[in-house]
């Protein structure tokens, strides 16, 4: 029962973040075009959000007539440009992925949702009470609250991995707190190769996977295992193994256990938050090269999306 809720929530929480970015880059909600009272809450969060901090700023006897807030923010964001920090992006990822299996080194591509940060928020950026109530989905992706021994293990594995994922949305739960949760764990993000949490449908999206797993011993873990396996060989891709299923924090010693006696190049990890740590560790401690594959699996074992 736990896997198929892992699984289950693998699915809502991926398609669930990938519908709110597209959404929020609409310009009104298509609740607020049916409801009129949900249009009136979306404009006074628009205001509360843009021009009333705009009319805070603004000196009491001056105004900026015919300007939009957009006009206003894209000027501050050339003002802030010295600032920007740059992800890699999906092709530079999978390069770099590649290059580690030519070289035969260990590289691991971890990433992080709200369900890892508010697991790694836990007693240090927010208290069990608030960590609860914005965490009640976590039982389900393999944490079960309260946890602080999952907390510091998925923070030893971020402070180790190579390439970590973050949220590109600036919501409360998303990146804000990411970076809330590096500053509490004394962890220097400029000292990590950054790329998007989405990473892993970015490099799918841009046609990136084949050039990876093509010519490689493949191993395949998590709850869809199985079917992502007859997938890629279907495609012609040589899986050398499954480990299926994985449940939850409690289950990755057996985990690991069952990856050390496979034999592959690379592994595609689809565990819930703990592919976090599997991830990490299948690089640093059998020096292999392993990539959070998340909800991607489930979607191309059920044919949602192809190769």
């Amino acid at each position: 029962m736990l896997a198929q809720a892992a699984a289950s929530f693998n699915e809502g929480f991926d398609a669930g973040y990938d519908q709110a970015m597209m959404r929020s880059q609409q310009s009104v909600p298509e609740t607020a075009k049916i409801n009129p009272g949900a249009a009136e809450e979306y404009m006074k969060g628009l205001y509360d959000g843009g021009e009333r901090i705009v009319d805070s700023i603004l000196p009491e006897l001056e105004i900026l007539p015919e300007i939009s807030v957009q006009q206003i923010i894209e000027a501050g964001m050339m003002q802030m440009s010295s600032q920007y920090y740059r992800l890699l992006s999906a092709a530079e990822v999978a390069g770099k992925l590649k290059e580690a299996l030519d070289s035969c080194s260990p590289l691991s591509v971890v990433r992080l949702g709200d369900g890892e940060l508010l697991t790694l928020a836990q007693e240090m950026v927010l208290n069990e009470e608030e960590v609860q109530k914005e965490g009640h989905f976590l039982s389900y992706a393999g944490v079960s609250l309260p946890d602080l021994k999952a907390r510091d293990m998925l923070a030893a594995s971020v402070k180790n991995a190579d390439i970590i994922g973050i949220p590109k949305m600036r919501m409360a739960n998303f990146q804000p707190l990411g970076f809330s949760v590096f500053r509490a764990h004394g962890i220097d993000y400029r000292k990590l190769q950054l790329t998007l949490s989405t990473v892993n449908y970015a490099m799918h999206l841009e046609g990136l996977l084949d050039g990876i797993l093509a010519g490689r011993q493949v191993l395949v873990v998590g709850n869809a295992a199985p079917g992502l396996s007859r997938v890629l060989s279907d495609r012609g891709i040589n899986v050398t193994g499954t480990v299926a299923p994985v449940e939850g924090m409690q289950d990755l010693s057996r985990t690991m256990d069952k990856i050390r006696e496979c034999q592959f190049d690379i592994a595609l990890v689809g565990a819930g938050i703990p592919a976090v740590i599997i991830t990490e560790r299948i690089a640093s401690e059998l020096g292999k090269v392993a990539v959070d594959f998340g909800h991607l699996a489930d979607s191309l074992a059920r044919g949602e999306a192809t190769l």
